[in-house]
C-alpha cells in the first residue's frame, strides 16, 4: 500500500518537474495532465494556468516588439528616402523639403514619447502632480487646442456641462493629455459635418466625476470594441499611420485614467458614432445635483 501510494504521488511530481524544466528551456507552452481534485491535481492545474499565462505574455511581447519596429520604421524610412533623394540631387532642400522632414521627425518623437509614457505606467513610475481641477475649464482648454484641426476637418467641436462644473483632484497636464487623445481620435474618425461633444458631470451614486467624448463618426464594430484600448490596435488595419495615428493614444488614455484611480470605457454603434467615458474619483463628496462639495 505504501509503495502504491508513493508511486501515485511521485508520478505527477515527476511530470511537474519535467514540465518545469521544459518551460525553463524555452518551450512556449508546457503542460501536465490533471488526474484528480486533490492537492497534486490543483498544483498541476495552477501550473498549467501559469504556463498558459506565460505563453500569452510571450506572444504579446513578440507582437509589441514587431509593432514598435513597424511604427518606428515608417517615419525613419521616409526621412532616409528624402535625404537620399537630396544627396542624389533629385530633391531640392527647399522649405517644403525641410517641412516634410520636420513632420516625419515630429511623428517619430510622438511615437517615442507615447512608448515612454506607457513604459512608465507599466512600471508604476508615472509621476502625477495632482491639484484641484475644474473639469469645465479643462474641457474648454482641450477643445480650444483642437479647434483648428476640427475646423480643417469640417467637424463641429462643442463643450457641454452643468455649471459649476464638478472638481477633480488630478494632474491637469496628464488629464488634458488623456482627454486630448480622445478628442483627436474622435475628430479623426468623424466625417465633415459631424459633431464631437465633450461633457463632464458628477455621478452622485458612485462618488465619481464622468468625462465623456462623444462623436457622430463611423463607429466601431461590436467585435472590435473590446480591443480599442489595446496598444497598436486599429479598426481599419489598412489605413496609413498618418491618418490612423500610432495606435497608442487610447492605450495611454486607459493608463493615465487608471493612474488617477479611475476607469476608461467605450460604447459605439457602427455607422452612428462612439462615446468614450472616463470615470474618475471626485475631489469631494458628490451631491444629489451631481456637483462635488468640499471634503
Amino acid at each position: 500500500a505504501s509503495v502504491l501510494a508513493g508511486a501515485r504521488l511521485v508520478r505527477p511530481l515527476h511530470a511537474l518537474t519535467g514540465a518545469a524544466q521544459r518551460l525553463r528551456d524555452g518551450e512556449e507552452h508546457a503542460s501536465v495532465p490533471v488526474s484528480g481534485d486533490d492537492e497534486i491535481g490543483r498544483l498541476a492545474s495552477a501550473f498549467n494556468d501559469m504556463s498558459a499565462h506565460r505563453a500569452r505574455l510571450e506572444e504579446q511581447r513578440k507582437a509589441m516588439v514587431s509593432d514598435v519596429a513597424h511604427e518606428l520604421r515608417t517615419p525613419l524610412s521616409n526621412i532616409r528616402g528624402w535625404l537620399e533623394a537630396a544627396q542624389d540631387g533629385l530633391a531640392d532642400p527647399d522649405p517644403a523639403f525641410v517641412s516634410s522632414l520636420l513632420e516625419e521627425a515630429v511623428q517619430l518623437q510622438h511615437i517615442i514619447d507615447d512608448l515612454q509614457d506607457l513604459a512608465a505606467a507599466d512600471a508604476g513610475a508615472l509621476r502625477l502632480h495632482p491639484e484641484p481641477v475644474r473639469t469645465g475649464e479643462l474641457l474648454s482648454q482641450v477643445a480650444a487646442a483642437h479647434q483648428a484641426r476640427a475646423e480643417t476637418a469640417g467637424v463641429r467641436l462643442k463643450v457641454e456641462g452643468a455649471a459649476p462644473a464638478p472638481e477633480l483632484h488630478a494632474d491637469p497636464v496628464r488629464l488634458r493629455q488623456a482627454v486630448g487623445n480622445l478628442v483627436s481620435n474622435a475628430v479623426r474618425h468623424t466625417p465633415a459635418g459631424g459633431t464631437v461633444t465633450l461633457r463632464a458631470y458628477g455621478d452622485g451614486s458612485k462618488g465619481v466625476v464622468v468625462i465623456e467624448v462623444e462623436d457622430t463618426g463611423t463607429g466601431i464594430p461590436a467585435d472590435d470594441l473590446p480591443y480599442v484600448f489595446d496598444r497598436f490596435w486599429r479598426a481599419e488595419k489598412s489605413r496609413s499611420r498618418r491618418t490612423g495615428g500610432s495606435g497608442l493614444g487610447l492605450a495611454i488614455v486607459r493608463k493615465l485614467t487608471e493612474a488617477h484611480g479611475g476607469t476608461a470605457s467605450a460604447t459605439s454603434t457602427e455607422g452612428e458614432g462612439s462615446a468614450f467615458t472616463l470615470r474618475l474619483p471626485a475631489a469631494g463628496p458628490v451631491g444629489p445635483d451631481g456637483m462635488t462639495t468640499a471634503p
